[in-house]
């Protein structure tokens, strides 16, 4: 859709949502929708409910940008709904969202596409903790299968806290990953429209990058760029527009790794990256002399791309 054609459309912002990241949806969608009425764009902010078919109506919508975060926003239900009503929006697809949502599926396309990912087992919701799960190395790391902004995750040092985790993560979701922890430089590559931004290194101050780090100002430490070698930082940024790839992303992605002994490990694919002033992927582009502005605008640009 070009920048014209964009113009001549009533854009709908859809943020905040049903699920556990509402917060840092609303804040994505507010810093978006102050961006695209600075460019002179025709634009609403939808908080979106389950009345939200209703709410597109009353707007009289014609384009979406997907502000939300996590369930209802992030899995391809709204890419679904959407496409139901012919409404062209920002991001992935409805399958890719719905597999990069799933820890588990994402981590098996990674693999099969030659991107390492650290070693897991996964327990189902009548499983209980298994000799392979509570054997071997710790500490462990416990997720939720699809959950966002590490909610629902602990690392785990001791088998009774792997017990501990494991309920808590099921509090989340019936099935349940389990990671090898790995220890190492902890890196984003933002991917948009296929070409890699420039590598974030993320230092928390806790030592573990959970939801109090991203989202507590001076939590956290972003150095950009990465101090990389520049064959590791090309390394990295290759692996990530293919991880996009292989699970069918498109528009904007962000793709995290931790690097061990020179060796990147995937940890997660983000479809819908925060877009606040401060978040990652604004962070990159900026460096890679993109505004805000541009950045959101480039986002909307492939509206309808993604199906």
């Amino acid at each position: 859709m070009t920048r014209e054609e964009i113009a001549q459309k009533k854009i709908a912002v859809l943020m905040g949502g049903l699920s556990a990241e509402r917060e840092v949806s609303l804040r994505t969608g507010a810093a978006v929708l102050k961006a695209l009425r600075e460019a002179n764009l025709d634009a609403v902010g939808i908080d979106a409910g389950r009345d939200l078919p209703q709410q597109l109506r009353d707007a009289g919508a014609e384009v979406a940008f997907i502000a939300l975060h996590g369930r209802f926003g992030e899995d391809g239900t709204v890419q679904g709904l959407l496409e139901l009503l012919s409404i062209p929006y920002t991001g992935s697809g409805v399958r890719a969202s719905s597999v990069a949502m799933d820890k588990i599926t994402s981590k098996r396309l990674l693999l099969q596409a030659g991107i390492g990912t650290p070693d897991f087992a996964v327990l189902e919701a009548q499983d209980d903790l298994g000799v392979s799960i509570t054997g071997g190395n710790y500490p462990k790391v416990v997720k939720p299968a699809c959950e966002g902004s590490t909610i629902g995750i602990t690392i785990a040092r001791t088998a009774q806290e792997l017990q501990q985790g494991v309920e808590a993560a099921r509090q989340c979701d019936a099935q349940v990953l389990v990671e090898a922890f790995v220890a190492g430089m902890e890196v984003t590559v933002g991917v948009l429209d296929g070409q890699a931004l420039p590598i974030i290194q993320v230092v928390p101050k806790g030592g573990f990058y959970d939801y109090t780090a991203k989202y507590t100002a001076g939590q956290t430490e972003y150095i950009l760029p990465a101090p990389l070698s520049p064959e590791l930082t090309a390394e990295l940024q290759r692996q990530a527009v293919v991880a996009a790839a292989a699970l069918g992303c498109c528009g904007a992605v962000r793709v995290d790794f931790i690097v061990s002994d020179n060796q990147p490990q995937c940890l997660e694919v983000n479809t819908i990256p925060g877009m606040t002033e401060t978040s990652l992927l604004p962070k990159a582009a900026r460096y890679a002399g993109m505004s805000f502005r541009d950045l959101a605008l480039s986002i909307l640009a492939g509206a309808g791309l993604n199906k």
